[in-house]
C-alpha cells in the first residue's frame, strides 16, 4: 500500500484562543474533523501548520500533534525571541519547521527570516516555510538561496513570478502542491513544470479546512496530481519528498 503524506493542513480547535486576522475568524476544524475528511485518501502522516489566526501560540499545535500521533509533524510560527530551550522542547514534541506568513501576517517579520532560519536549522534542522506570492519572490531570491531548507506554499499562488519559483525549485526549494482553488495559474501545467525542474520539489497538501479558499479541498485535487504526474512521480509528491524534508523515519510496511 502506498503511504501518503499531507504536507499542509490546519487544525482549529475551539479549546484554544484565536486572533482575528483582518477581522476573520475561522470555524472550528478539529482532529476528528480532519480524520473524517481524509479517511478515504490513505493519509498516514502529515504536517499540521499554524495559521495566521493562531499567531505565536503553541498549545493548539502541540495538542493537535498529541492527538494525531506518530508520523505527524508541526509547522509553527515562532518569535525571533524564542530561546534555544523553547525550540528544543518544541522539537522534542514533534515540531519540525517554522512558518513565515508574509501574505497574511501572524508570524515573525521578514527582516528576522534569515537569522532565525539559520539559527533553527543549525540547532534542530528545521526548514523554513513561506506563505508568499511568487510575484514577491524575485526580491527574496538572493536571501532564499542562502538558506539551507525552504518550502513555498500553494504553488506560489500567482502567475507573475512563476519563472522565479521554477528557478528556486531547480535550486532545491520545495513547493507545496496545495490550495489549488487559491492559485491564479493552470494547476496541471504548474505541477508538470515544477516536477520537471526538480522531481524532489513538490509536496502534496490538502490545505484542509481550506480557510478563505474559493472552494474547499476535494479528492479530485489529489486525482489531478496523480493523473498529471503519473504514479511514480506522484508518489514522490505524495510521500518521499515530504518525508525527507521533514526528516520522517521510513514507514513500516
Amino acid at each position: 500500500m502506498h503511504h501518503r503524506f499531507d504536507a499542509h493542513f490546519h487544525i482549529i480547535d475551539p479549546a484554544f484562543p484565536l486572533l482575528p486576522n483582518h477581522g476573520f475568524l475561522p470555524e472550528p476544524f478539529t482532529v476528528a474533523d480532519y480524520r473524517r475528511s481524509t479517511e478515504v485518501l490513505g493519509i498516514t502522516a502529515g504536517a499540521v501548520v499554524s495559521g495566521s489566526f493562531q499567531g505565536f501560540g503553541q498549545r493548539h499545535l502541540l495538542s493537535a500533534l498529541q492527538q494525531l500521533g506518530p508520523g505527524f509533524v508541526g509547522v509553527i510560527q515562532l518569535s525571533a525571541q524564542a530561546t534555544n530551550a523553547e525550540i528544543l522542547a518544541l522539537n522534542a514534541r514533534g515540531v519540525r519547521a517554522v512558518r513565515f506568513n508574509l501574505r497574511r501576517g501572524g508570524s515573525e517579520r521578514v527582516q528576522h527570516l534569515e537569522a532565525l532560519a539559520l539559527r533553527l536549522h543549525a540547532l534542530v534542522g528545521w526548514p523554513v516555510e513561506l506563505y508568499v506570492e511568487s510575484r514577491e519572490l524575485a526580491a527574496l531570491q538572493p536571501l532564499l538561496r542562502r538558506l539551507p531548507a525552504v518550502s513555498i506554499d500553494h504553488l506560489g499562488l500567482s502567475r507573475d513570478g512563476f519563472a522565479t519559483l521554477l528557478q528556486l525549485a531547480e535550486q532545491g526549494v520545495r513547493v507545496k502542491a496545495s490550495g489549488f482553488s487559491r492559485v491564479e495559474l493552470p494547476v496541471a501545467e504548474a505541477l508538470r513544470a515544477l516536477h520537471a525542474a526538480n522531481p524532489q520539489a513538490l509536496m502534496f497538501g490538502t490545505d484542509l479546512p481550506s480557510t478563505r479558499a474559493p472552494r474547499p479541498f476535494h479528492p479530485s485535487d489529489l486525482s489531478l496530481l496523480i493523473d498529471t504526474l503519473g504514479e511514480p512521480a506522484a508518489q514522490k509528491a505524495l510521500w518521499s519528498n515530504a518525508a525527507s524534508f521533514y526528516r520522517l523515519p521510513a514507514p513500516s510496511v
